[in-house]
């Protein structure tokens, strides 16, 4: 991230920009945002990415920033922009040195006994390197980055580097149209066709090579566009399918490729390349030519109209479009009518699962001489649906088809309205539509949005008020460890150098749910000298056990025996020279397998039930009905009956995947370097894996690259395989799992079945609700028996007058669900949502006016939450359901949306406001405090630093704790703190970080620690200043330590029970816009307000807030974690399975802390904020389907009905297809149809 805002800083430097102000650097801050935004996070939420990033530009609103929450009201302008990091624009810049860039050495070559690497600088050279290797198998590169698509199983024979050879680097661009070397990154390609009056162009020819440069900004982000070739693309398009966004544009301005073999060059057409049997080795595409429009037609009475089209699921690349087109045609008026001519089109359409991009031939001739009118697009989109057809196979192949409809008819629609004129060779209103209608709001019917990059994050705001009351807590004090991080330097597992002979594992999984496995045969060629050892269960000392994790409910086994209980389960462990070596080896091994005598696996809920197969819950896990279910049914108007909600899994994506590294010690002892969140637990779990005593292993985390919940238990695992392998081969081993396998490994959030039946009044006043959840926790019990808990705590939000809930925890042939952040409490606040939802639709009352009449009220809240429900002062939601109503104009906005949709036929707009309850429970955790000589303080606690600022709570509390012995000119601690990593032989019973709890618990165990130490102090220091007079916190050290006074302290916090239970109250509202034409949603606003007690520190909670809101639109949104017919994950990278990116976050992001303090026997009166603002993001999917409402009862006027919309059911996650088939596949066929009927 560092690196891609880096290269846009260096690149602004180069305009010609006017010289900013300090502390400004040339960057704007559409630079800014689009620099970075190619680059994930699953923290920060990006807000304060973004921030950061804009801070730098000289065009930045220094109101905008998210910094501001720590400026006072009173600071002015230039007091604010003093605060920001300087931008040194005169400090030397070191990169690539020049010489060396210009040093081109022909023939290089890096010989080995694996593979040669030849560099040529010449196409002579070139040409006989593909002579000489004829029949070899080689790979010709630029930056390879073709890698992140197509992983490399096996090095090749010979690597080709073309970057050297000039006449592949060629950019040439004049009236005939534009040349491109196939070496040629897209950056540069971009640049080029955007510089305005720099070259000899025709006018048409500008605009085409706008659009396609516009077009090209979409492709994968920016630092790979920046080393990706224009080459590389195409004949991935060519020879791998690769479904390419490049193909198809340059496939509908007609261009033209020449190739190179061993013996001939060869100019052909774009489109009879790619028709064309793959590329063999010893062929090289040269170059890309661009043919110029304006030559082509020449006609000065026509107009030549050009667009391209892309449905993705992240508008600003590093996602593969869904399907990618570009139109280009030619139209004239008519002279014998008002209509429109359409003279020749060239209509382009790729990447909707086919092998390659197609021209629409049989469209083209279609429309080519027709006037344009509904009837003739009506009739054009029919021949598209039977041209852009998907492979079998292919996923939402209907909707693809939807998409190629809805482009085509964007593109022509602004003809087919007979007021449409020419003049001047341009069409009036061509960037919007005739068809539109006045709107108050000024928007067209159909955007013209697809030649423009779309705009990112736009504006936020934080609102809080900070307490002084127990400084520095309370303070927004920077993270601890933020620059280390920032900058690199902070030290991670895989960070940690490797041991002399370390040795590197990879998992061998077992691909079926339920098998016998006869046998795993590893094949180590090509590197036979690098596979040390292949590690099963077969390997584990005699006095040991099969044992992976192990949890309060049960253990899973670290390999399956002779039998895989599921697709995903790990079989054996391949040990070898290097990481690379170990998954090569690993992905390459074959595991044979045996299904005679087993039963059919159980890979669904509904089948576990059918066979009884389910894991016990413990009866204080189990949800107490509340009321009578009999007489609140009885009391009901309505009622719904057994309707179903499905619910899918979700997957962690912490930035770090799973690591660990084992090093042998002394006398049988081991030390274990591990990324986990429950250290304890691996420590148990090793030490009975290899038979050893406890006292003999040593687990040390020093900090986790994210975690939420995803290296809680499924962390054990990699880390006892580790130690095995090292315990066997006496030499250290580590793994850094690749995505893949972690994603297929891991487990994740556990999916639902749900069934309900509610009662209630006409009012929407619910009466009762009978609810069934199915869970399917997978393999192993993990923590799911805690699951009924957490999701009937989250479910009883409102008051639903009597509540019945019934739930099974299912045993299935699926990987082992684990916790993950808000684990049921985010499925349960759902489930809420979706009934209200129901009930509202059924009613065709207001949403929100349903949820006000079922909202608590304090004595409600004790009947469904008994003692978490505390004292009616804690209770600040109905406070907060108020408070955000007028700090959002939420009433004035909900007439606005109306307005909107009123006056909007393709775009759709929802609004929607949502409460939430969490509820959580402190947990006994250890604390140290220890004052050195020289009075600096070292912290160990059991609580681990996962990014949620851990550390950076528990340096306050110990300052603040430590702060009433310091003498008034010390001042205060807070920079002699450090907090160390946590060591299991050190400081144990550190128990599991997670539940949102553990950094107060930890805060709280060290203020006790510091009460002690100030004990100790207070009379010691009274001593001396009877003899020395005032004396400083160095002196008092240093002279206790001389006395032998005990400066380290331990604890062993135990909450008590009438404070360690509480609730957290937050609400939010949301507004979307959905585009009908392809189901994409666009987050325009979101308001928070959560409440956070007496806030720790805000900045951090404010993090917290803003992350886990980004992760919860993730899961309602986007993030699909989908599993074959054998259960085995198949949205396995970055590719298939999309989190939510800079681009898909909340344009406008408002959060406000209320800062509570109502519960003086909390820590410090404060409340978490790791894990509830998660059920917030609900807010922007029940937004989402109150924009598809609209839409459908839009659809429904069009289909001569009544226009009252139909009670429908919005999937989770709420994809681009799911939102698209609801909004209807065939919209615009239905829109024409009405159109014309209207008009006969």
């Amino acid at each position: 991230m560092c690196v891609s805002l880096f290269g846009a800083l260096i690149n602004a430097e180069k305009t010609n920009r006017s010289e900013p102000p300090p502390p400004f650097s040339k960057l704007n801050v559409s630079e800014a945002e689009k620099a970075v935004a190619g680059n994930l996070c699953r923290c920060t939420g990006y807000r304060p990415i973004a921030d950061a990033c804009k801070s730098l530009a000289a065009d930045v609103d220094i109101e905008d920033l998210g910094l501001n929450s720590f400026w006072t009201k009173e600071h002015s302008k230039e007091e604010k922009i003093s605060k920001l990091p300087v931008y040194d624009r005169n400090h030397e810049i070191c990169t690539f040195p020049e010489f060396l860039k210009n040093e081109i050495r022909s023939g290089i070559t890096l010989d080995s006994k694996r593979y040669n690497w030849h560099s040529p600088a010449s196409v002579e050279e070139l040409q006989n390197l593909l002579k000489v290797y004829e029949g070899t198998e080689i790979k010709t590169v630029v930056s390879n980055t073709g890698m992140g698509y197509y992983k490399e199983i096996k090095p090749y024979d010979k690597y080709i580097d073309l970057k050297h050879v000039p006449e592949l680097s060629i950019l040439k661009l004049d009236q005939t149209g534009v040349e491109i070397g196939a070496a040629v990154t897209i950056s540069k390609v971009i640049e080029a066709l955007k510089k305005e009056n720099q070259h000899d162009f025709y006018p048409r020819d500008e605009n085409v090579l706008r659009k396609i440069a516009s077009h090209m900004e979409k492709v994968a982000s920016g630092f790979i566009r920046n080393t990706a070739s224009v080459g590389g693309n195409l004949v991935m398009a060519q020879r791998k399918h690769f479904p390419s966004d490049i193909a198809t544009i340059l496939l509908a301005v007609d261009s033209v490729v020449d190739i190179m073999s061993s013996h001939q060059f060869e100019r052909i057409t774009l489109e009879e390349f790619l028709l064309r049997p793959p590329l063999d080795f010893s062929s090289v595409l040269v170059n890309v030519k661009i043919p110029s429009v304006g030559k082509v037609l020449p006609e000065t009475n026509t107009i030549l109209l050009f667009e391209t089209y892309r449905a993705a699921p992240r508008p600003l690349g590093s996602a593969l479009a869904f399907l990618n087109a570009a139109f280009l045609a030619e139209v004239s008026p008519c002279e014998t009518s008002d209509g429109i001519l359409v003279n020749h089109c060239q209509l382009a359409f790729g990447a909707y699962g086919t092998k390659h991009a197609i021209r629409a031939r049989r469209v083209e001739e279609f429309l080519s001489g027709k006037i344009l009118n509904a009837e003739v697009l009506y009739e054009a989109i029919q021949l598209i649906r039977a041209t852009v057809v998907s492979e079998d196979g292919t996923a939402n192949p209907a909707y693809r088809s939807s998409l190629a409809a809805g482009f085509l008819f964007e593109f022509f629609s602004s003809l087919i309205d007979g007021s449409a004129e020419i003049s001047n060779g341009f069409l009036n209103g061509y960037a919007s539509t005739s068809m539109a209608k006045c709107s108050k709001l000024g928007q067209s019917n159909v955007q013209d949005y697809s030649n423009k990059i779309p705009t990112m994050l736009s504006s936020a705001k934080q609102v809080l008020e900070l307490s002084k009351s127990y400084y520095p807590v309370g303070e927004p004090i920077s993270k601890s460890g933020a620059a280390i991080q920032a900058s690199g330097e902070a030290v991670y597992v895989d960070d940690i150098p490797s041991p002399t002979d370390c040795l590197h594992g990879a998992f061998i999984y077992s691909t079926k749910p339920l098998a016998r496995v006869r046998s795993i045969k590893v094949n180590s060629k090509p590197h036979p000298d690098g596979v040390a050892a292949v590690i099963s269960y077969k390997d584990i000392p005699e006095l040991g056990e099969n044992i992976g994790s192990n949890f309060f409910f049960g253990s899973e086994p670290l390999f399956a025996d002779e039998l895989t209980q599921c697709a995903g389960q790990r079989v054996a462990f391949v040990v070898a020279d290097a990481q690379k070596h170990a998954n090569m080896v690993a992905n390459c091994a074959v595991v044979e397998y045996g299904m005679e005598d087993l039963e059919p696996p159980i890979l669904s809920v509904e089948e576990a039930v059918k066979r009884s197969s389910f894991f016990d819950v413990p009866p204080f896990f189990y949800p107490q009905p509340v009321g009578d279910i009999s007489k609140g049914m009885a009391e009901a108007d309505h009622k719904i009956v057994s309707a179903e909600i499905k619910l899918g899994s979700q997957y962690y994506f912490y930035m770090e995947t799973q690591t660990a590294l084992a090093v042998p010690d002394e006398d049988n002892c081991i030390v274990v370097y591990s990324s986990i969140q429950n250290p304890e637990f691996a420590h148990s779990v090793i030490a009975k894996c290899l038979g050893i005593p406890e006292n003999n292993v040593r687990v040390l985390t020093r900090r986790v690259g994210g975690g939420f919940g995803g290296k809680a238990v499924a962390a054990i695992p990699v880390a006892t395989a580790c130690a095995l392998a090292a315990h066997k081969l006496h030499r250290p081993v580590r793994m850094y799992m690749n995505r893949k396998t972690d994603m297929i490994m891991t487990g994740g959030r556990h999916p639902m079945k749900i069934t309900y039946t509610v009662g209630f009044k006409a009012d929407g006043k619910i009466t009762a609700l009978q609810i069934e959840i199915l869970i399917d926790a997978g393999i192993s019990p993990d923590m799911s028996p805690l699951m009924p808990h957490t999701v009937s705590s989250a479910l009883q939000k409102y008051d639903w007058g009597a509540l019945s809930i019934n739930i099974k925890v299912c045993k299935t042939n699926n990987t082992s669900k684990s916790s993950m952040r808000a684990p049921g409490d985010l499925q349960g606040s759902f489930i809420a949502e979706a009934i209200i939802e129901h009930v509202a639709s059924t009613l065709s009352l207001e949403v929100d006016s349903v949820r006000n009449v079922n909202l608590h009220t304090y004595n409600s809240l004790k009947s469904f939450y008994r003692d978490r429900a505390g004292e009616n002062l804690e209770y600040t939601l109905p406070l907060l359901w108020e408070k955000l109503a007028v700090s959002s104009s939420f009433d004035k906005r909900v007439e606005m949306v109306k307005e909107f949709n009123r006056c909007n036929k393709w775009k759709k707009k929802g609004i929607s406001r949502v409460p939430i309850f969490y509820g959580v429970s402190l947990r006994p955790t250890p604390g140290r405090v220890s004052i050195l000589k020289d009075g600096s303080i070292v912290v160990e606690v059991g609580g681990i630093e996962i990014g949620q600022g851990l550390w950076t709570k528990v340096k306050q509390m110990t300052a603040f704790g430590l702060n009433t012995i310091l003498g008034s000119e010390d001042g205060d601690l807070l920079d002699r703190v450090r907090v160390i990593q946590a060591d299991t032989l050190s400081l144990i019973q550190g128990g599991i970080t997670g539940g949102s709890t553990t950094s107060e618990s930890s805060c709280e165990a060290v203020r006790l620690c510091c009460n002690i130490l100030v004990e100790r102090l207070t009379p010691f220091k009274e001593r001396m200043q009877k003899q020395m007079g005032p004396i400083k916190w160095d002196t008092l050290v240093s002279q206790a330590h001389m006395q032998s006074v005990n400066l380290s302290a331990s604890t062993f916090y135990i909450p008590d029970a009438s404070s360690s239970s509480y609730l957290n109250y937050g609400v939010a509202v949301s507004e979307v816009e959905v585009n009908l034409l392809t189901g994409e949603t666009t987050v325009l606003q979101v308001d928070i307000i959560y409440d956070c007690g007496k806030s720790l520190n805000p900045a951090v909670d404010l993090g917290q807030i803003e992350g886990a809101f980004v992760q919860g639109i993730g899961f309602f949104m986007s993030e699909e974690y989908l599993t074959n017919s054998d259960g085995l994950v198949i949205t396995d990278s970055t590719w298939s399975y999309k989190i939510p990116s800079m681009d898909t976050i909340p344009k406008q992001f408002n959060v406000e802390l209320l800062n509570s303090s109502h519960n003086e026997k909390r820590v410090l009166s404060s409340k978490a904020s790791g894990e509830p603002p998660l059920l917030l993001a609900v807010s922007v999917h029940c937004a989402t389907r109150a924009a598809v409402k609209e839409a459908r009862k839009q659809l429904l006027s069009w289909s001569g009905q009544d226009g009252s919309e139909s009670i429908f059911q919005l999937d989770v996650p709420a994809t681009m297809p799911v939102v698209k088939e609801l909004c209807g596949l065939d919209i615009v066929e239905k829109y024409l149809k009405w159109s014309l009927g209207r008009k006969n």
